[in-house]
């Protein structure tokens, strides 16, 4: 096992591959979990928020730009992105609305309204409301978050293109699953979905032993709604 799996990766593996034959064989083409927790907080959330609806490398680029605005920093505090202006924002490459959301995220956590401290303390769905309370944060992005800043083991992301597409190739589905076909199919993964959308994801990776194969798959991003 990786050094820097999640702290559940064995006990997922073991229970993946004995509930469901199919992520078995997923299991053994690809191997161990490789989920590597993301310690940032503040920095993983305005990252997603920049990144949306971006192709790759436009995005690297204007990230690489805001966080030069902050120089002698890693990244900068709640307080320095609301100490600057929209005219500095933009000057980055940032829209207005990306401009406004990293404020409203930036206030949030400046005013203790988003306080990652008290994360430990809540489920899933209490973190999920709390994110999505900041405009520009949807739900997906929150469920990235609990995989793979906070290593949530149970996080099922219903809407992401990337496992929705894995299981209806692994599981020979005429047609894409819905959220509901999703959560059914996923009861048998429980307690760790997490693990279970990982494999999905990856499962376009590798050739499988009976052949089923396709091209690489990543969390697909969705935007907010």
């Amino acid at each position: 096992m990786a050094d820097n799996a999640v702290p559940y990766a064995r006990e997922a593996m073991l229970h993946l591959r004995s509930a469901d034959p199919v992520l078995a064989r997923v299991i053994d083409a690809v191997g161990p979990i490789e989920i590597a927790l993301r310690r940032e907080r503040f920095q993983a959330l305005s990252r997603a928020i920049i990144f949306q609806q971006l192709a790759g490398s436009a995005a690297r680029a204007i990230y690489a730009r805001f966080v030069a605005l902050y120089p002698g920093r890693r990244f900068p505090a709640p307080r320095q992105v609301l100490d600057a202006t929209l005219e500095d924002l933009r000057r980055v490459g940032l829209s207005r609305q990306k401009s406004l959301y990293l404020k409203d995220l930036a206030a949030h956590v400046d005013n203790g309204t988003l306080n990652f401290h008290r994360f430990h303390l809540m489920d899933d769905e209490e973190i999920i409301v709390d994110l999505t309370r900041v405009h520009g944060v949807g739900r997906w992005t929150a469920e990235m978050f609990l995989i793979f800043n906070l290593g949530r083991p149970d996080v099922l992301p219903v809407d992401d293109l990337g496992v929705r597409n894995a299981a209806r190739r692994l599981y020979r589905m005429r047609k894409m699953p819905d959220a509901k076909r999703l959560r059914a199919l996923a009861e048998r993964w429980r307690p760790y979905r997490s693990a279970a959308s990982w494999y999905l994801w990856r499962s376009a990776d590798v050739v499988l032993p009976d052949g089923a194969a396709a091209k690489r798959s990543r969390p697909a991003r969705k935007p907010r709604r």
